[in-house]
């Protein structure tokens, strides 16, 4: 096959403007698979192990060039022990054959974008835990950023509905057969009710902490969603982020922080997080009492 054109000495063909536009494709959905998620952080790191590896065998700098070696000859099976979750997510995606709104894999697959992408009103959610809190009625709600939480969302009973104060009432009533998990919040949207969460495995966190409350730091831990919890034994309500649970928030507060975490730019929510005293963190987890949290 003739070249179409040269890159200097390069001669570049067909078939290699295919096999780029097929890399970066399959990179770009990569992306949009991690993204969102602490396993985008991982893959960032050994992407840039790898290419200082690159460099060093370009230098010829022997010594590191062989230790490095010697860790990318077991890389294929360090990727499939640190993503399995997001490989047994890719195969999930890729073998679904049907999906409730009657749109084809490929669509789903390749085409798929948000179709609502208006602000998310909080105030039905900050009222709505105004009302349990003050009926000790528990809750769990998470609101996805930019994870999708498809795999968690799949665990439950899927709803498809708009936001609504009474949806949320209705959900979390203690007759409801929905009340017993989390809600999921996603585009604005309750896409699931009765969802299982992954529980934090964080040691410093205080013995007293209930199944609600691991649960939302859990999620949080893995992915940049936001989550609201309604205390069952005291109404306390509570918001957590990237695995920090800021507890007993009055309506104000919530609407606040809800607004900063899901809309407010990065250097705005690090500098709240430095200047909030009611927090609970690896630090600090332990100097907290259970009536506090409770």
């Amino acid at each position: 096959m003739n070249p179409i054109f040269n890159i200097g000495f390069l001669p570049v063909k067909w078939i290699d403007l295919i096999d780029i536009c097929l890399v970066a494709f399959l990179l770009y959905r990569l992306y949009k698979l991690l993204r969102g998620s602490i396993a985008l952080k991982i893959f960032i790191g050994l992407l840039s192990v790898y290419f200082f590896y690159l460099i060093v065998r370009a230098a010829k700098m022997e010594l590191i060039s062989t230790i490095l070696g010697n860790v990318m000859g077991v890389g294929f099976i360090a990727i499939i022990i640190l993503f399995q979750q997001e490989i047994r997510k890719f195969l999930l995606i890729a073998g679904k054959t049907a999906s409730s709104n009657n749109k084809s894999l490929f669509q789903k697959f390749v085409f798929r974008k948000n179709d609502d992408t208006e602000k998310l009103d909080v105030s039905p959610l900050v009222e709505a835990c105004k009302i349990l809190g003050g009926t000790n009625t528990g809750a769990l709600i998470v609101i996805a950023k930019s994870a999708e939480l498809r795999l968690y969302a799949e665990t439950g009973d899927e709803i498809e509905a708009y936001i609504s104060k009474r949806l949320i009432l209705s959900i979390f009533n203690k007759h409801s057969p929905l009340h017993d998990g989390a809600v999921i919040i996603v585009n604005n949207r309750i896409k699931a009710a009765r969802c299982i969460l992954p529980v934090s495995e964080n040691p410093d966190l205080p013995a007293f902490l209930g199944l609600r409350h691991r649960a939302a730091l859990g999620i949080t831990e893995l992915t940049d969603c936001v989550v609201l919890t309604v205390s069952e034994e005291t109404g306390e309500v509570s918001i957590v982020r990237d695995g920090k649970l800021y507890y007993n928030l009055t309506p104000i507060e919530l609407r606040n922080k809800l607004n900063l975490y899901l809309f407010g730019k990065d250097e705005e929510i690090d500098k709240e997080l430095l200047d909030s005293m009611d927090v609970i963190g690896v630090s600090n987890a332990e100097s907290i009492s259970a009536t506090q949290i409770r």
